[in-house]
């Protein structure tokens, strides 16, 4: 690939991080289109570690969006600090910087649009994943695209 990135071109990931799937999304090089990639079924870390060094080398990745579920009041809760951890572990790992994004909901609006597709949901879980890593890498990538 080629080592030389043009201006403007923008390579990143984003993550729907669950207890057993990653959800993982990629974008365009010009930032305006995210597409769910691939599901990693979470087994150990070194694991997950070796597929995401896969996907970046490949991609050439710049930057992990990871969506966090913050509570209806706003708050982190659990699940969210379990995230950050984990997200932490990640980014030290992969020499990544990593932006999070507001995932309240993104999982129910992926299954909606799966409902509406007609597709199985009970059949389908990693699918889910990959559309909520998705939505979360769009949100992303339509702040950035506003704000600029």
């Amino acid at each position: 690939m080629n080592d030389i990135i043009p201006k403007g071109y923008i390579s990143a990931l984003g993550l729907d991080i669950g207890r057993r799937r990653i959800g993982v999304a990629g974008c365009d090089g010009t930032g305006l289109i995210a597409t769910g990639l691939t599901t990693i079924v979470r087994t150990h870390f070194e694991a997950d570690l070796a597929q995401f060094q896969a996907i970046i080398q490949q991609r050439q990745v710049q930057i992990l969006v990871v969506g966090l579920p913050y509570l209806s009041n706003g708050e982190l809760g659990t699940q969210a600090r379990q995230i950050q951890k984990y997200t932490r572990r990640l980014q030290k790992s992969l020499a990544l910087p990593v932006e999070y994004v507001d995932e309240r909901l993104t999982s129910v609006e992926a299954e909606q649009m799966l409902k509406g597709q007609k597709i199985p949901l009970s059949e389908n879980k990693a699918l889910i994943d990959r559309k909520a890593a998705a939505l979360i890498l769009q949100q992303w990538l339509d702040q950035r695209r506003n704000k600029s």
